[in-house]
């Protein structure tokens, strides 16, 4: 917890007390800043972090290739241990290269950052966020060229402790900050998160995303690419320095997702009820587990159900995972996934899995590598 800087101390002289009033004025001024850029004081239940979704039909939604295929290792019968499901993979289809497997996430080498550094949230606002948070949204109105720093001062906001409104108010301009840097074909000077390249004759989209560890259809959608094959040697595109990856909050059914340790959207999700609840760990993204509605059989009713199915009930992607440590160490069978049932998200109804909107699902698909994306479940 970081100390109020302007708490005044006995014994000092008129000196002191000018610079405890200059210190008061300034807390002001930034409070009030913050307060214009957006209200703190609206939020009634100070124990939930809003951090709102976008709707599954509204703001970005990914539409990914139907066609995608699978490794035929996929999840099967008989790899379901405590998890939701059972999927059932097809086997008459093309085989996907994956990358060597990596150490857990904590022993990866890369920056340190809110995946593991964010601090808890506090009743009252933090002076020492407001300052900061005010002078990184200052920076967004200054030009377009501010962006990226403005992106990286919030991001930097994120690990220190501030108030549950000021989190979800930063976590909201992150987000859309994110339609700008990250959702569109700009690539902003300073950026070290994404760049342009130059396509070379023999490129193609699936081994340049594997090159930069993001599914290729990221790459598609920034780019307006409709179809794969149309990429052409000497073209200029946009691509992103993954991974990508999430951090599941149990307590208020939330979904963060991350660039490296960059936050860019946060997902309302439904989790395991009572007496099967989605285990506390770190998981990553099962090699081959990327499925787009696949047949699934469900062991209680011994039923197998198609995704014709009217009461079909993955929704509209399956990303399968596989645990590292804690309680999700060696369990299998768990899953992110959509969900016919919209009206259980928020809520814990599941047998275990991550269940999310279908839109939603769509666009955590299209951002989550195997192998590389890790996913921790926290309370």
């Amino acid at each position: 917890m970081a100390r109020h800087p302007f708490a005044p101390k006995a014994g000092r002289g008129a000196g002191n007390r000018n610079r405890i009033y200059a210190g008061l004025a300034l807390f002001v001024i930034a409070v009030a800043i913050v307060i214009i850029y957006g209200p703190f004081g609206n939020n009634k239940d100070k124990n939930i972090e809003p951090a709102p979704p976008p709707d599954a039909n509204e703001g970005v939604v990914f539409n990914a290739d139907e066609n995608l295929t699978a490794d035929e290792n996929s999840n099967h019968p008989g790899d379901n241990v405590g998890g939701d499901t059972n999927v059932i993979a097809d086997n008459n289809v093309a085989e996907i290269n994956v990358a060597i497997l990596p150490e857990p996430l904590t022993q990866v080498q890369v920056k340190p950052g809110p995946l593991e550094t964010v601090a808890a949230p506090v009743v009252e606002p933090n002076p020492e966020a407001a300052e900061l948070i005010a002078k990184a949204t200052a920076l967004i109105s200054e030009a377009p060229s501010k962006i990226i720093e403005a992106r990286d001062r919030l991001n930097e906001v994120m690990r220190i402790p501030m108030s549950v409104q000021q989190r979800a108010f930063v976590k909201d301009q992150l987000s859309k900050l994110a339609d700008k840097w990250l959702f569109s074909r700009t690539v902003f000077p300073g950026d070290e998160l994404c760049e342009s390249y130059r396509v070379k004759s023999g490129d193609q989209l699936r081994i340049i995303g594997e090159r930069y560890k993001v599914p290729y259809e990221i790459i598609m959608q920034i780019n307006n690419i409709r179809v794969a094959q149309n990429l052409q040697a000497g073209e200029t595109i946009k691509v992103v320095n993954g991974p990508f990856h999430a951090k599941v909050y149990r307590s208020t059914f939330t979904m963060d997702v991350y660039l490296q340790n960059t936050f860019v959207r946060s997902f309302s999700v439904g989790l395991g009820k009572a007496e099967s609840e989605t285990p506390m760990g770190l998981w990553r993204v099962k090699p081959g587990g990327k499925l787009v509605r696949p047949p699934w059989y469900d062991k209680v009713a011994n039923r197998t159900y198609h995704p014709e199915d009217p009461d079909y009930p993955l929704g509209s992607r399956w990303i399968a995972l596989e645990g590292l440590t804690e309680a999700a160490r060696d369990r299998i069978g768990f899953a992110i996934h959509g969900t016919k049932e919209p009206e259980q998200i928020g809520s814990a109804g599941s047998r275990g899995c991550i269940r999310m909107h279908n839109g939603d699902a769509i666009l955590v698909y299209d951002l989550l590598t195997p192998t590389f994306s890790q996913v921790e479940v926290a309370d």
